[in-house]
């Protein structure tokens, strides 16, 4: 048996102390709360699938080489919102500089560009190993461009880490550049109507409200196909734009700034005749309770139920109420 034959097989069957991130190195650690095995398990599939595709690269004669990071590309289609905040970036980099990167990423050659390459997964750990102004260990492979957009997607699919308006106008993206549903379906791994939902959904909400929403990592597919109901009328895209332009729309963070925008999206409410009623989401969740007389209107919430809301209500007013003085009379519903 060759020597090289050797070294490849060592990369992947000998025995390892620690557990290999799809991004870097992660330490594993036998006890953890309950609630990290399903995160854990999440992160240790997609370990198994970058390994497979490394695998499977090196078996078709991929060479691993290490590469000026200033020579590689993004993909043709992004699949993640530019986020400067993003702190698992920095753990990222502290990770690599203490251990090195030790997880090659997958590029091919520039079909355009001789001597640059694109990145099918690892886009990550180029911008870290650039800003660290070392070089990148990368796994070369000949890929058409179909080829590529699964690679990319797969690994990202496998790891769980996109979230659900990313993997939206991935979708979108994957659609926009010619690519068929079916490329859609196995490059996210979903079905056919999954994919239909996540193009309709990116198609529908204005690219400037997701822009300024951003990622949103906690906000699934209910709350954003809402939002897609929502941005169906003029009026509640009319109220959206308005919330963005308030002072301090900025300042909250990704998963707040799509609540606002929500909640702009609905703020046009008929006030009813009768002196009491509740205040429902659409999945029926009571919210609050309304009472009202001719001279004013009370809401009320049940602190025991969610002391947390009320509080974060209450610092939404003042934003709320900017909102609701932009828009036109006209707009407004009176009775």
């Amino acid at each position: 048996m060759s020597k090289r034959t050797d070294t490849i097989r060592s990369l992947f069957t000998a025995p390892q102390a620690e557990t290999l991130s799809a991004d870097n190195n992660a330490a594993f650690r036998p006890k953890v709360s309950p609630g990290s095995v399903r995160s854990m398990k999440d992160s240790l599939t997609g370990i198994e699938r970058e390994n497979d595709a490394l695998r499977e690269a090196l078996a078709g004669g991929a060479a691993i080489l290490d590469i000026d990071p200033t020579l590689i590309d993004p993909s043709p289609v992004a699949d993640r919102f530019a986020d400067v905040d993003d702190p698992s970036l920095e753990a990222l980099k502290a990770s690599i500089k203490a251990n090195g990167q030790e997880v090659p990423i997958l590029v091919r050659q520039h079909p355009a560009s001789p001597g640059r390459y694109q990145v099918a997964y690892g886009h990550r750990r180029v911008r870290v190993l650039r800003e660290l102004g070392q070089l990148v260990k990368a796994a070369i492979r000949t890929l058409s461009d179909q080829d590529l957009v699964i690679a990319q997607g797969i690994e990202n699919s496998a790891r769980q880490d996109l979230s659900f308006i990313e993997r939206a106008v991935f979708a979108m993206r994957l659609e926009d550049a010619g690519h068929d549903r079916s490329v859609i379906q196995e490059a996210l791994s979903v079905d056919r109507a999954e994919a239909s939902k996540l193009v309709s959904v990116a198609r529908t909400i204005p690219d400037d409200l997701i822009a300024a929403i951003g990622r949103a990592p906690k906000v699934g597919r209910g709350r954003w196909q809402a939002l897609a109901d929502a941005a169906k009328n003029l009026d509640s895209i009319k109220r959206m734009r308005a919330a963005i332009r308030n002072p301090g729309f900025n300042e909250n963070d990704s998963d707040t700034r799509f609540l606002v925008l929500l909640s702009a999206s609905n703020s046009e409410v008929e006030v009813r005749k009768e002196p009491n009623w509740t205040v429902a989401t659409i999945s029926g969740h009571q919210v609050a309770r309304v009472t009202q007389s001719e001279n004013e209107v009370k809401i009320l919430i049940d602190r025991k139920a969610d002391a947390g809301f009320a509080a974060y209500l209450i610092n939404q007013l003042p934003g709320l109420f900017e909102t609701f003085q932009q828009t036109s009379p006209e707009d407004r519903r009176e009775e």
